[in-house]
């Protein structure tokens, strides 16, 4: 990965770590990796859990940064998450995956998006 995408790819992560926060959610890991591969954010409110794929874009002008996110990705994201439960020894009453699109400054949260 070249040094601009991981810059924006960063740029992308805190803007969404910050829309969460401020919707009263607390970053509880942030590019947690394992064998498997990477979440992005790791949030909770209350006895949530959320797990958030974070695309960021400079345009749309290569389609929705959602459609980035296949069904294989969904798989292993699921798969993740259930890592990341274990490893950490945590038992949620809620568990839900979201998406969040980054497009300049604009920042919209698919939530359950999987």
């Amino acid at each position: 990965m070249t040094a601009g995408r991981r810059a924006l790819g960063s740029y992308g992560e805190n803007l969404a770590a910050r829309w969460y926060e401020e919707h009263g959610y607390v970053l509880v890991s942030r590019n947690w990796r394992c064998r498997e591969g990477e979440i992005d954010l790791v949030l909770t409110r209350a006895r949530l859990l959320v797990f958030c794929e974070v695309k960021t874009r400079s345009s749309n002008a290569y389609g929705s940064p959602a459609a980035a996110v296949t069904p294989a990705k969904q798989a292993r994201l699921r798969k993740l998450g259930m890592r990341w439960i274990d490893a950490h020894q945590m038992r949620p009453s809620t568990i839900r995956f979201d998406v969040a699109c980054v497009i300049g400054r604009d920042v919209r949260v698919i939530e359950s998006a999987f």
